[in-house]
């Protein structure tokens, strides 16, 4: 019978609808329930694409006898991290605090205040590697609740003062300078895996804000070694299993350290800023393989992840369905083994195609199964071949039961999204990835603003949800737009821009400096009696303070607003401190100092929109790898031109169209040589 749940719009908590368990969304229904009641809360956080909830929801949540346990002695309640990424950081705390580690599903229980004094993440149905079953687990922790309430609740106060009391990353006194921004690539040098590319060991998780910076880093300064770093990683990883050799696409990470295996779930910030990184690749060096994964990866965006509304889809499982009731299958839709390939494609090809991608007899992945890897570049007499190939494969695995598909549209994502594809569509010539980003960004304004012009977080079959955006939401959709204005150069996107990064400025400051990640009027009261979140590094997407310091320093380049560029700088300060101590988990920050140093330049482009003199000028300044660079093309006689600071009072050059590269609205004489403008924008900058 379906539980609470089954009113959810959260496809991760429509996945329990029918469990036994008596579950509760997040919200005071539920902690009132558990004080009338006077039980503890079991707190159940994860996300659809988790392979791990999925296993313990198998396991453990459809098991009538656990959920008859859990029922009579907690107030159960799930939460979709993605929706409540605020729930989800507290407690991570507290479960990184009592088990020195985090991770997903998290499991953490509560008083009915909402105090943790227990946490964890995956429990199995029996013992085992040292941890007690989930059974065992509750058994013990009502006996705890039941026998020894004063333990608990000392521990709960404990935790509590810890989490509130948390020390702050020390900010340095300005954004890193040069020095300290070389340090940090001497550092992740260090760190650097030669061998496969990548930083540290298994799992392996793909570095694409780290790689963001090297490639700025490299285009400030002229330095080899970063960018050896970033064609080091970005082959093998785009060799590997970890990425979708037929379909396109990015796994999450890797459980080995050579890319070979990976934990198959596709997520949509992943492959954004992925897509982002091997575009930039290309752009600096002109390579093939990197033009190539730009087009699947763009093309997997559009075909598996966009939704009917236009928006973007969070994410695909790494699962496929259950059959017969039986558990979910890891990673079948995309294994194969070596007759499998003969029979799609004959004994021959089979054969080479098994030799090219890695698929052997004895499999590298479970039950002789084996990952695809292009574990060579197919030579020019080849192509033909591995192409038709590919499209056999691929054909041949639509048929298998595929991923399950998370497709509520988070804004933060889809801003990534928007970015990704309109920088992307613009420099490849490619008009639909362009008009896809803009139809995501009307989604966003449409359905994602509400009245009073304030985020919401996410949004299911057109009808958007009820939770508040947070300081990413805002950072990232304004990172989309500033894209936008670039590749269309519409002031509208502009206006909106400067609408989001005004509530960032009101709603978000912490008055220590830099950011909270929830805003003054949206963070709920019963976190903010253990900690308003606020975390300055970059996980698995850039970190709303980072992103915020981006987006303010892009929108300044564009205005010439010293507001919007002090508070760039303000944030920045944390990333002095954060570039020395911990550079892997600062990428987009670093990335973000790196054009703080490079200005960033400032090319406006004016001319007849018709005149290809005009065109040659502006796919020039969309070329060019100078940092955190904002480019805006107009014509004079468009007074919608007007409405862009950076084109105010600019006009061509002898009756010619013209470019100018200007810092802080100081500008070089100006050019109608595309080349000139090319090397206007090229080489080291202090």
């Amino acid at each position: 019978m379906p539980n609470r749940l089954r009113d959810a719009r959260s496809p991760y908590l429509l996945q329990h609808a029918d469990n036994p368990v008596d579950w509760w969304e997040w919200g005071d229904d539920a902690f009132a329930e558990a004080r009338r009641r006077d039980v503890p809360v079991l707190l159940s956080v994860g996300y659809a694409a988790c392979h791990w909830c999925h296993v313990m929801a198998h396991e453990s949540f459809e098991d009538e006898r656990v959920a008859a346990y859990l029922n009579e002695h907690f107030v159960a309640i799930k939460v979709d991290r993605e929706e409540r990424p605020d729930v989800d950081a507290v407690y991570m705390e507290s479960v990184q605090a009592l088990t020195g580690q985090g991770g997903w599903p998290m499991t953490a229980f509560l008083t009915p205040g909402g105090k943790p004094f227990y946490a964890g993440t995956y429990f199995p149905p029996q013992p085992r590697h040292g941890l007690p079953s989930f059974g065992q687990l509750l058994q013990a922790v009502d006996e705890a609740w039941t026998q020894r309430r004063g333990d608990v609740t000392e521990s709960a106060e404990r935790i509590a003062a810890a989490l509130g009391g948390g020390a702050k990353v020390g900010a340095g006194d300005g954004p890193p300078q040069a020095d300290r921004l070389d340090a940090a690539v001497a550092r992740l040098t260090g760190e650097f895996d030669p061998a496969a590319g990548g930083f540290g060991g298994a799992p392996k998780f793909p570095p694409s804000m780290v790689l963001e910076f090297l490639l700025r880093h490299h285009a400030r300064t002229g330095d080899r070694r970063s960018l050896s770093m970033v064609e080091q990683t970005c082959e093998p990883m785009a060799r590997g299993g970890l990425y979708d050799q037929l379909g396109g696409g990015f796994a999450r990470y890797s459980v080995d350290a050579g890319w070979v295996v990976p934990h198959f779930e596709k997520m949509l910030y992943d492959n954004a800023l992925l897509l982002r990184v091997y575009l930039h690749l290309w752009r600096a060096t002109g390579s093939a393989p990197a033009a190539r994964v730009v087009r699947e990866t763009a093309g997997f965006l559009l075909r598996e992840l966009r939704t009917a509304e236009g928006g973007f889809a969070s994410s695909l499982d790494a699962d496929s369905p259950p059959v017969e009731g039986a558990a979910p299958v890891e990673g079948a839709f995309y294994v194969w083994t070596p007759a499998q390939l003969r029979e799609v494609l004959g004994h021959e090809d089979g054969d080479w195609a098994a030799a090219l991608l890695g698929v052997t007899e004895s499999g590298t992945f479970e039950h002789g199964a084996s990952t695809l890897q292009l574990l060579r570049e197919p030579s020019d007499d080849e192509a033909d071949r591995w192409a038709r190939m590919r499209r056999q494969l691929f054909d041949a695995r639509l048929p298998r039961p595929a991923p399950g598909r998370d497709d509520k549209v988070v804004a933060a994502w889809n801003g990534l999204a928007i970015a990704a594809l309109a920088e992307a569509g613009a420099l490849f010539d490619e008009p639909s990835w362009v008009s896809a980003a803009v139809d995501c960004a009307d989604l966003l304004v449409r359905l994602h603003l509400d009245e009073r012009g304030r985020l919401l977080r996410v949004s299911r079959d057109g009808v958007a949800g009820s939770h508040a955006g947070v300081l990413e939401d805002y950072a990232d959709v304004a990172e989309g737009l500033l894209a936008l204005v670039a590749v269309t150069g519409d002031p509208v996107w502009l206006s909106l821009a400067e609408q989001l990064l005004d509530v960032v400025l009101a709603q978000f400051p912490d008055p220590d400096g830099g950011f909270f990640d929830t805003g003054d009027d949206a963070t709920d009261e019963r976190l903010a009696g253990l900690r308003r979140p606020q975390d300055p590094t970059d996980n698995a997407t850039p970190s709303g303070w980072s992103a915020a310091a981006g987006a303010l320093l892009g929108f300044a380049a564009y205005t010439g607003s010293d507001r919007h560029r002090t508070a760039a700088g303000d944030a920045l300060r944390i990333h002095d401190t954060l570039a020395a101590r911990a550079p892997r988990f600062a990428g987009w920050g670093l990335a973000v100092a790196e054009a703080w140093l490079a200005g960033p330049a400032e090319v406006a482009v004016v001319g007849p929109a018709d005149d290809p003199r005009t065109a040659a000028l502006y796919a020039a300044a969309l070329r060019s790898g100078s940092p955190g660079a904002v480019v805006v093309a107009g014509d004079p006689a468009d007074p919608a031109t007007a409405s862009v600071p950076l084109l105010r009072d600019r006009g061509g050059v002898g009756g010619a169209p013209a470019a100018y590269v200007c810092r802080g609205f100081v500008c070089d004489l100006p050019t109608t040589d595309p080349e000139g403008l090319t090397a206007q924008l090229a080489g080291p900058t202090a």
